[in-house]
């Protein structure tokens, strides 16, 4: 792979991490100051999602591509919205920050392993050290979670693991992530329609998510989609081990959180952890290449 070539899945991954990290921050807003309810914030944010996307699509001019998502991603994508938000009224931000990557990382490792690939040991030293790196960041602020809570942010990484390998086969990342979005909206209607009585609605609120729906889910998405055609699976799941770290420097500028020295060494433990990962695989890579 030339440096060329290299430059745009770094891009694309980068944005990608920083439009999860700004998701995170968005819904502690609007959940942790009850601007909207969990169904709410749910359902606007894939709508949103949906309607910026299929306009970005008719503006390309791609309309006729071929590959047009699936149900079965489209449930997946409307699975990690809902529990990501629901997950969120009952645990801190650290403990679900720790239970859903740490299960995203586990879900496609696992995958990655059932197919047959192997990690070298560097990549699992890098993968120890990112993920030391998330554990001493939210360990002193942890506490035992509730099973309801510790279930559906389990239940929201393994979607989003899923939903990230499914992402590697696609060819049209814009097109696929617009018609998943336009999928899910019949999910977001029935799980709208079932909590209806609990609606809670403001204009924070819905600005919030649509925020969250618009730009750091739709086009985020599509960015990731876009990366995951230069990265593998395990790199895919360790470089989302970032997205705590980066979320927290969003507290910071957003919410007025401090920086601590323990929020710093977390950061250079995770993001040293993914460099490890990047740098291993690429050393085979180029030693597999050479020996042919």
């Amino acid at each position: 792979m030339t440096e060329k070539s290299a430059f745009k899945p770094f891009v694309f991954t980068s944005l990608a991490l920083i439009a999860f990290a700004a998701n995170s921050v968005l819904c502690r807003l609007a959940l942790g100051e009850k601007a909207i309810d969990a169904a709410g914030f749910t359902s606007i944010r894939l709508l949103s999602g949906a309607l910026v996307l299929l306009c970005i699509l008719k503006l390309s001019g791609n309309t006729k591509t071929t590959t047009k998502g699936s149900w079965s991603a489209a449930f997946l994508l409307f699975l990690y919205a809902a529990t990501f938000s629901f997950a969120y009224l009952t645990l801190n931000t650290g403990t679900g920050a720790l239970i859903l990557f740490g299960s995203v990382q586990i879900t496609i490792i696992l995958r990655s392993l059932f197919s047959g690939n192997r990690l070298l040991p560097i990549e699992w030293m890098g993968v120890a050290t990112a993920f030391s790196g998330i554990v001493y960041l939210v360990l002193p602020g942890v506490t035992a979670p509730s099973f309801a809570g510790f279930s559906l942010m389990t239940s929201a990484g393994i979607a989003w693991g899923l939903y990230t390998l499914k992402g590697r086969d696609s060819i049209y990342p814009l097109s696929d992530t617009s018609y998943n979005f336009m999928r899910s909206i019949p999910f977001a209607i029935i799980l709208a329609l079932f909590f209806l009585k609990n609606a809670h609605l403001s204009h924070v609120g819905i600005l919030l998510a649509i925020i969250s729906g618009g730009i750091t889910s739709g086009i985020g998405y599509t960015l990731w989609y876009m990366a995951l055609r230069g990265i593998t699976a395990t790199q895919a799941a360790v470089v989302q081990l970032s997205v705590p770290v980066i979320a927290g420097f969003g507290g910071v500028v957003f919410v007025s959180e401090q920086i601590s020295l323990r929020l710093t060494f977390a950061a250079l433990l995770t993001l040293g952890g993914i460099l490890m990962v990047i740098l291993g695989r690429n050393a085979k890579n180029r030693k597999t290449s050479q020996s042919r």
